[in-house]
C-alpha cells in the first residue's frame, strides 16, 4: 500500500510538472512580441474562418510566431469564438496575446501613418502618396486612377497655407508646419484632409503664448519655426537642442553662415536631384537656403519640428559657442562643443577620422558578406 502511495505521489509530481512546464512555453509563446514584414499591409479575415485555419493565416504570414502555442491557448485559457473577420493592420513588434486581442476587439477601420521628426514636406508627400497601396481596396491596376495621390499633386496641396495665416502670414508652404506623430486615419482618406490633420497637431501643440515669447527675443513665429527645424535636424538630444539654438543665435548676430549641411540636402530636394549624398555641387549652389554661403536664416523651415525642437528656439541657452562636431568618443548622436575655430578644427579632424574607420569597416563587412555568398 505505501508503495502503490508513493508511486502515486511520483505520477501527480510528474504530472504538475508537466503542466507546469507545458503552461510556461504557452505564455512564453503567446506574450512574447516578435517582429513581422507586413506591419504596412492588411490582412483580411473572410466571414466564417475556422480559428485553426485564421492562426494558420497569420502563421503564414509571419504575425503569429507559434502556430501550437497559439491553438493551445485559445482552447485551454482564450475563447476563439470571439476571433472576428474583419481587414486588419497588425504593428510590428506584436505579441500573439495582442494579435488575439485585436481580432477579438474587431476589424481595424483606418491606415496608419508615421511622419518622423525632421521629414521634408518632399518626404511627407512621398509617404502620403504611398497609403494608398496599403488600403485593402488598392490594386496594382487601381493605382493608376488616383491622380490626388500623386507626390506632385500632394506637394502642390501643401502651398496652401490658409490654415497657418494667423501663425505665420508670410509663410510660402507649409514646410514645418505638418506635425511629425503617427496618426490614425480613415481608410478612405484623401491627401488634403490628412494635410489639414497635420497642420491641425501642430496648431495643437503651439501654444497661443508662444507668440510673445518670441517677439520677446525679437522673432517671428516663421522664424522661430525656420530655427527648430534647423535644429531638428541638428541634433536628436534634446538636453543639446537649447545649446544648437543658442549658437545658431551667436552665428546670426556675428554674421557668421549658420553651416548647416541639411539646408543643402533641403536645396537639392527641392531641385529633384537627391541622391542621399551630398555632393559639391550642392554646397556651391545659389539659393537662400544655402547656409554654407549666405548669411542669416533661410527664407523658411527645412523640415517638420518637434515641441522640444520649437521650445529651444523659443528659449536658446545663452552661451560662447560657435561650432560643434559629433561626440565619437560617445558615438551617442550627442556633440563636442567649441568657441574657437582653432579647437573646432581639432574635434573635426577626430571625427573625420572616426567616419573614415567607419566607412573602411562598412567596406571589409560588405566584402566579407560578398565571399560568404559566393
Amino acid at each position: 500500500m505505501k508503495r502503490l502511495l508513493v508511486v502515486l505521489c511520483v505520477i501527480v509530481l510528474v504530472f504538475v510538472v508537466a503542466v507546469c512546464a507545458g503552461s510556461y512555453w504557452v505564455y512564453s509563446a503567446v506574450s512574447t512580441p516578435h517582429e513581422h514584414s507586413k506591419a504596412n499591409e492588411y490582412i483580411r479575415i473572410e466571414k466564417g474562418t475556422p480559428p485553426s485555419q485564421i492562426v494558420a493565416q497569420l502563421a503564414s504570414a509571419g504575425v503569429i510566431s507559434d502556430t501550437a502555442a497559439t491553438m493551445v491557448y485559445l482552447r485551454t485559457v482564450g475563447d476563439s469564438s470571439k476571433l472576428q473577420a474583419g481587414e486588419y493592420q497588425f504593428p510590428s513588434p506584436i505579441s500573439t496575446l495582442g494579435v488575439i486581442k485585436q481580432l477579438e476587439k474587431g476589424q481595424d477601420l483606418t491606415i496608419k501613418l508615421t511622419i518622423p521628426e525632421g521629414f521634408t514636406r518632399f518626404d511627407i508627400a512621398k509617404r502620403v502618396a504611398q497609403l494608398v497601396l496599403s488600403r485593402p481596396d488598392t490594386t496594382a491596376a487601381s493605382t493608376n486612377v488616383r491622380p490626388e495621390f500623386e507626390e506632385n499633386v500632394i506637394l502642390e496641396l501643401m502651398n496652401d497655407t490658409s490654415l497657418i495665416k494667423d501663425i505665420s502670414p508670410g509663410a510660402k508652404n507649409l514646410e514645418g508646419y505638418m506635425y511629425p506623430s503617427t496618426y490614425n486615419l480613415p481608410r478612405d482618406a484623401k491627401p488634403r484632409e490628412i494635410i489639414k490633420t497635420m497642420v491641425e497637431q501642430f496648431r495643437k501643440i503651439w501654444k497661443p503664448e508662444w507668440n510673445a515669447a518670441a517677439q520677446a527675443i525679437h522673432r517671428s513665429p516663421h522664424e522661430i519655426v525656420t530655427i527648430a527645424s534647423l535644429i531638428e535636424t541638428e541634433t536628436g538630444v534634446e538636453s543639446e537642442r537649447p545649446i544648437v539654438a543658442g549658437i545658431i543665435n551667436n552665428r546670426l548676430t556675428k554674421n557668421i553662415p549658420l553651416g548647416i549641411d541639411q539646408t543643402n540636402v533641403y536645396i537639392a530636394k527641392m531641385m529633384g536631384r537627391w541622391d542621399g549624398t551630398i555632393n559639391k555641387s550642392d554646397l556651391e549652389v545659389d539659393s537662400p537656403y544655402n547656409t554654407r554661403i549666405k548669411t542669416g536664416l533661410p527664407p523658411g523651415p527645412i523640415s517638420s519640428v518637434s515641441e522640444s525642437a520649437i521650445k529651444a528656439a523659443l528659449f536658446p541657452q545663452a552661451n560662447d559657442y560657435l561650432f560643434y562636431v559629433r561626440n565619437v568618443d560617445l558615438n551617442d548622436g550627442s556633440h563636442w562643443f567649441y568657441s574657437s575655430a582653432a579647437e573646432f578644427e581639432k574635434g573635426k579632424a577626430k571625427y573625420q577620422q572616426w567616419l573614415e574607420q567607419e566607412r573602411q569597416e562598412k567596406r571589409a563587412n560588405a566584402a566579407n558578406s560578398s565571399n560568404a555568398n559566393q
